[in-house]
């Protein structure tokens, strides 16, 4: 018979995976965290953080070391074809809010994303899965040293390619496009400033080669159409004077979008490119990723079953309407639309997912608000610090309005904001239970909604 223990065993270690990993970690739940590849992942690939991952990374304690790793997307530098130039920006830079305290897109390369991640997780290197089967109560896993675990929850975080998906059966629905192919590598250079993104436009609308400046130490992400051509005769066929002195890692993207047809699997889930592959336009499928992790761990941590099936309900439709945004996004690119890299599109930030409608969404008030239960709580100024101040941490978390009266003994902590009320649309005395992954669970005017709620969702 298996123990109630919450043990899982996560299979993949790039930012999804590690995401997960912090999340169980303090939730206290114990796992191991195996990854196939020998090393950590050390290209540029996936470099944008959206505005919501940088607030669960806020939530995890983490934002200032991004903040310091990272930098802002710099404006592009069209190299033209008759020697002109033209400046232009993905999006404009928006000011901060009370609401978003980070509003705009973060670059950084991949590998440092993860190695921030990473810090104090004991992954294990060179390790992978070669099989699963169900046992009373869990999962038997066995790892490609022979070794055999038995867990509680298995989740598949190990990319497109998943051996979970696979093993388990599981669907990934979608298309590929062999003939929409893009060369990436991670190159050094001289002779080029780092204050732009460069781009050199070819014939009509293709495009030829671009050069974008990754914050840290000097690398470059060079992207252009597949060739026979080195990096180094790549650039130096759009301009002598730019010299390549180091290639770091190269890649072959190819146009992949495709989604698993369910999430969960019994006691197997999959999270981030396992479960979703998205063309990179409009930088969505790490930041999806990463917040498939920041809903899954608060719900193993519960050990509830009728909770972890939320996991698939609330985070399918997100992965299949992000993937529908990078699809639309890709197919501009693809047919040479002049507005083809403009990404201010305000969805594409991810602060408007919500959750409205699904199990653990309680909206018990008969005029709610403009943040309702399902949705992300935004942040507010209050007289002794910020709302994502109360919110941060593990636990969920009770924001009482204009609340007078004594409320019961709860199982989590009470922080009376009245002064937030205006972000909120609150105008009457009101109880908002944030989850632990800071959406609104539930939002009521009367205290045993709340009771309620905690009870049956074991929070």
């Amino acid at each position: 018979m298996f123990t109630e223990s919450q043990f899982t065993v996560i299979v993949g270690a790039g930012p999804t995976g590690l995401t997960l990993a912090r999340q169980l970690d303090r939730h206290g739940v114990p796992y191991r965290i195996v990854e196939k590849s020998a090393k950590p992942f050390d290209g540029s690939r996936g470099k944008g953080l959206q505005p919501r991952t940088l607030e669960v990374l806020d939530d995890l304690g983490l934002i200032e070391r991004f903040l310091a790793a990272g930098g802002d997307y710099p404006e592009l530098l069209a190299h033209l074809p008759n020697g002109g130039t033209h400046r232009f920006r993905l999006d404009e830079q928006h000011a901060p809010t009370p609401s978003v305290p980070w509003p705009n897109m973060l670059m950084l390369p991949q590998w440092r994303t993860s190695e921030l991640l990473a810090d104090g997780i004991p992954v294990e290197f060179g390790v992978g899965l070669t099989g699963f089967t169900p046992i009373d109560g869990g999962v038997r896993v066995t790892l490609d040293s022979g070794e055999i675990v038995d867990a509680r929850w298995l989740v598949g975080a190990d990319g497109g390619r998943s051996t979970v998906r696979k093993l388990a059966g599981i669907g990934f629905e979608g298309e590929t496009h062999e003939q929409e192919r893009l060369f990436i590598a991670d190159v050094r250079l001289t002779g080029l400033d780092r204050d732009h993104w460069h781009v050199w436009p070819g014939e009509g609308r293709a495009f030829r080669l671009g050069l974008c400046p990754l914050p840290g130490d000097g690398w470059f992400q060079l992207t252009a159409p597949p060739s026979d051509l080195s990096p180094a005769e790549l650039v130096a066929a759009v301009d002598p004077s730019i010299t390549v002195t180091e290639v770091g890692w190269t890649s072959e993207f190819r146009a992949n979008m495709r989604m698993a047809s369910r999430f969960r699997d019994g006691h197997v889930f999959l999270a981030g490119d396992a479960a979703h592959v998205h063309s990179p336009a409009g930088g969505q499928g790490l930041n999806t990723g990463v917040q498939d992790a920041y809903n899954l761990g608060w719900k193993i941590a519960t050990g509830d079953s009728a909770v972890l099936d939320t996991y698939q309900e609330e985070r399918l439709p997100v992965a299949a309407s992000v993937l529908g945004i990078s699809t639309r996004l890709h197919r501009r690119h693809a047919e040479g639309a002049d507005d083809a890299m403009r990404r201010d599109d305000p969805v594409l930030r991810q602060l408007s997912l919500h959750y409205r409608g699904a199990t653990l969404s309680a909206e018990h008030r008969p005029r709610p608000g403009g943040v309702r239960a399902g949705d992300r709580a935004p942040d507010a100024p209050l007289r002794d610090g910020r709302i994502f101040d109360r919110l941060r941490g593990p636990h969920a978390t009770l924001l009482a309005f204009d609340w007078s009266t004594p409320l019961p003994e709860l199982t989590v902590p009470v922080h009376h904001v009245t002064e937030a009320a205006p972000i909120y649309g609150v105008d009457r005395p009101t109880l908002l239970l944030v989850r632990p992954d800071n959406h609104v669970g539930c939002a009521t005017h009367d205290a045993a909604d709340v009771v309620a709620y905690l009870r049956r969702f074991r929070l």
